[in-house]
């Protein structure tokens, strides 16, 4: 399955030269993306070029490894300029779980290079129809977020036996899938999330893995928690657009006389109070997630398990993040005025971009729910969960 692949530039000034880059060319395109509703393969390359899609490749096949929080603050960092751009350049994480498929799977996925874009889309799951040495795979699955800017993709699989019921993941190369241009939306338009349409594909049991599941693999990287690394790159776009969203409204739109001839905002009490507990917000939930995010990554060095607490906690720092990101990206919309609600104006890219991290599965409100149950000794009520 390997293919031929853009390879990142050498970690150190080539590579951090390559990433500031991606972002000067992101605020230049970040229009036309979200115009044709998805992120091409041609700016996937650069971020390729910075990195990206090897800092969860194992090293033993040329990757990076790189600990959870410096992957983040990247993602964050292009999400102050494009959530949705960020979310598709997120999936660089999504290696850890490909880290499951056998040794020798992994030497034929990276046989090219480490450099792979991987996009999923598990939901529906379909059932798994067993097949010698494998799964025929049929049926259709949604939010294939990034699928057309990728080099694999993969589909979810309801589990049986052999997977102790846990979702199972087939591995596909583009050519064995069809791309329905079904993403019609008002935020993430960028993310390209269409559906994804398999009729009847051979997939060997060697391209399957339960998501989720052990790696095959050893590292720090693969002993982090998957499914709450999973739910943290997503939350960590919402982030950054509430710091773009915030660095306009303070640079931009503070400066400006009101549309009814009024002072400037900056000089007004509920604009400087706004925005200062709109910015104590934002730093508190950040501070959080990063400090969850390092507790557990120093112990994933250190070799331990963590406890089902401690990624109770990682998850709801994550969900909190995402809540706390739409609720400061609302209320920078607030503080911009009536020239915010022009379809043309900057603050609306950051505002419909900012409500979707916290819709998603692995971050909704019944996430908190979920936590809180842990948090009083009780089983937690949802699948997956932390």
């Amino acid at each position: 399955m390997s293919v031929a692949r853009v390879a990142a530039e050498p970690v150190g000034p080539a590579r951090d030269a390559a990433f500031e880059h991606a972002l000067e060319v992101l605020r230049n395109r970040r229009d036309e993306f979200n115009a044709q509703g998805f992120v091409p393969r041609d700016y996937v390359d650069q971020l390729k070029r910075a990195g990206l899609y090897r800092a969860s490749t194992p090293k033993r096949f040329g990757g990076d490894e790189l600990p959870p929080a410096d992957f983040l603050r990247r993602i964050e960092a292009i999400s102050t300029i494009d959530p949705a751009t960020g979310w598709v350049a997120s999936f660089g994480s999504s290696l850890i779980y490909l880290a499951a498929l056998p040794l020798e799977t992994q030497a034929e996925l990276y046989a090219d290079g480490p450099d792979v874009a991987f996009a999923g889309a598990l939901f529906p799951m379909q059932p798994a129809e067993p097949a010698d040495g494998g799964y025929r795979v049929t049926g259709s699955w949604l939010f294939g977020s990034g699928c057309r800017g990728a080099d694999v993709l993969g589909v979810g699989l309801a589990g049986g036996p052999a997977s102790q019921g846990r979702p199972m993941t087939a591995v596909l190369r583009p050519d064995q899938v069809e791309i329905i241009d079904n993403w019609d939306v008002a935020g993430m338009k960028a993310t390209g999330s269409h559906e994804l349409r398999v009729k009847d594909v051979f997939v060997p049991d060697a391209w399957t893995f339960v998501r989720g599941g052990e790696a095959t693999v050893d590292g720090p990287l693969y002993r982090y928690p998957a499914l709450a690394y999973a739910a943290q790159v997503l939350a960590v776009t919402a982030l950054g657009a509430a710091r773009g969203a915030l660095d306009h409204v303070r640079e931009v739109g503070s400066p400006r006389t009101s549309i009814t001839g009024g002072p400037p905002r900056a000089v007004k009490p509920n604009f400087q109070s706004g925005l200062a507990r709109a910015e104590a917000r934002l730093r508190s939930a950040r501070a959080w997630f990063f400090e969850a995010t390092d507790a557990l990554y120093e112990l994933a060095v250190a070799g331990a398990k963590p406890t089902r607490d401690q990624v109770g906690l990682l998850r709801l720092a994550a969900s909190h993040a995402a809540h706390e990101g739409r609720r400061v990206t609302l209320a920078a919309y607030d503080l911009a005025g009536t020239g915010a609600i022009y379809r043309t104006h900057p603050l609306q890219r950051f505002l419909q971009d900012a409500l979707v991290p916290a819709q998603h599965a692995f971050l909704q409100d019944a996430t908190y729910e979920a936590a809180g149950g842990l948090l009083l000794g009780l089983d937690p009520s949802l699948p997956s969960f932390p």
